[in-house]
């Protein structure tokens, strides 16, 4: 590493009140953490199953849920 570098890198440490060593620590847990560890499919089949449960499969027709809002705000009951 040159010496610029290094002085840069100090000197955002110092800014953030941190030594080079904690800050290039803290540095390097974020890269790490910001790393997918996972197979893209796998995590998209989780979230659909994960949507499949909280809605039991089952979506909403849009026309009846645009009612529902529009009645809502004018104050209008769709209940029986």
């Amino acid at each position: 590493m040159r010496e610029e570098e290094l002085a840069r890198y100090a000197q955002t440490a110092s800014s953030a009140g941190l030594t080079v060593s904690e800050w290039a620590r803290q540095a390097l847990r974020a890269a790490a953490s910001s790393q997918s560890d996972g197979d893209v499919d796998v995590k998209l089949a989780a979230i659909r199953r994960a949507v499949a449960v909280q809605s039991g499969g089952r979506e909403a027709d849009i026309e009846t849920m645009l009612a529902e809002t529009d009645a809502g705000q004018l104050g209008v009951s769709t209940r029986p």
